[in-house]
């Protein structure tokens, strides 16, 4: 029986943002402009060994596996100083062995605040950039809530170029409030001209808790998002950048490797306020697989650094009436599917107990015929939904 490990990977959170937007239902919390009355500082010195203690506590489950890669969200993950990453990274280096190739993601917003520090990010060992432009047009811009404008963006990305980023990605969403199929359009060729690597391309959802679900805006009706979607799509190959992803396209061999291993149902640490991590332990010849959460507040997480097992904020271990609904979320996203072979590498479950529940699925044209895949089909991946709430009835 192979008892190997899924692929490890690690998510560092920095959950603190200039102004938090209206449509964010992510852990960030503002702490205003520079220069504004009542401005925190950020307790970079403090947070910096907090992730560190809570790396530490965490550090065993790694087992001997190396970090394929790291990605830094937020939040506003390009408020902290070059510094504070050297230093970080160096520390995960010492604790966690990194693979030679490991691909290490900083998410930077592309207000002037911050756009300064690209330089001492790239020294630091960043070697991936995701920049959330969102839009290039002041207007959608200002109704996002966003604090850079449009020639923001363009000088972030030239900026980029100049610290030596040659892996950049552009977060540009579609559906915003009064846009047209032109305004959509017009974005993406905007987008293109800057050449990213890998083009994050996705709706604007309004989620509970945020600023939008309290005082909706107007968004565009079903008829102008499907013309987006369709005429958006098609500039986006034409001009070379395959989808891969639900929301995604990259050029080749420039895929998110860390989204990849998401999708694949790999595992990862997650550190810092209000982290999340799927970790997986073999007890016997059972396979155990474990959802945690770090504590949310950056207050109370920073007070937890007295007592390390303290940053945990709660578990579940994902049971056997989750673990297919759970795999296939993630890798049903994915434009060609993943290897049925992964299902019993990385869940410990045999192949049998995933296939009784494709049948149906594939008869009704919602998966692939291949049966060494697990692959949506376009009419699949439209109606993902309906696709896995059939995967997960139990009759």
């Amino acid at each position: 029986m192979n008892t190997a490990l899924p692929p490890l990977a690690l998510y560092v959170h920095v959950p603190w943002c200039v102004r938090k937007c209206p449509y964010c239902d992510f852990n960030s919390h503002g702490i205003g402009r520079s220069g504004d009355k009542g401005r925190e500082e950020l307790p970079e010195q403090d947070y910096l060994a907090a992730l560190v203690a809570d790396l530490e506590a965490d550090m065993a489950l790694a087992g001997n596996r190396h970090l394929r890669s790291i990605f830094i969200g937020g939040g506003t993950p390009s408020l902290m100083s070059g510094d504070f990453y050297r230093r970080l990274l160096a520390a995960v280096a010492q604790r966690v062995p990194f693979a030679d190739d490991i691909e290490i993601t900083l998410e930077a917003n592309p207000g002037t605040l911050e756009r300064g520090r690209f330089a001492a990010y790239r020294e630091a060992g960043i070697n991936r950039l995701s920049l959330g432009v969102q839009s290039f047009q002041d207007a959608q811009l200002k109704a996002l809530g966003r604090i850079h404008d449009g020639d923001d963006a363009l000088l972030a990305v030239a900026e980029a170029r100049e610290a030596g980023f040659d892996n950049i990605n552009l977060d540009l969403m579609h559906g915003l409030p009064g846009q047209t199929p032109e305004s959509a359009l017009a974005d993406l060729d905007q987008a293109l001209e800057l050449a990213p690597e890998h083009l994050s391309w996705y709706q604007l959802t309004v989620e509970p808790n945020t600023e939008f679900h309290s005082h909706p805006p107007v968004l565009p009706d079903d008829e102008i998002l499907w013309d987006i979607q369709d005429l958006g799509h098609a500039r986006l190959e034409q001009a070379g950048l395959r989808r891969y992803e639900i929301s995604a396209y990259t050029r080749p061999g420039r895929q998110s490797r860390h989204n990849l291993n998401y999708w694949h149902f790999g595992d990862y640490l997650g550190i810092g306020a209000g982290a999340h991590a799927k970790l997986s332990q073999w007890d016997a010849d059972k396979l155990y697989i474990e959802r945690r959460w770090k504590t949310r507040q950056p207050d109370a997480y920073l007070r937890r650094l007295q007592d390390p097992r303290g940053f945990i904020a709660g578990s579940r271990a994902i049971g056997d009436k989750d673990i297919l609904i759970e795999f296939a979320m993630n890798a049903l996203r994915l434009v060609d599917g993943v290897a049925l072979s992964t299902w019993q590498a990385y869940t410990g479950r045999p192949r049998d107990e995933l296939e009784k529940c494709l049948h149906v699925a594939r008869q009704k044209g919602l998966l692939v015929q291949d049966r060494e895949t697990l692959q949506a089909t376009p009419q699949g991946l439209l109606f993902l939904n309906d696709l896995l709430a059939l995967l997960s009835d139990d009759e």
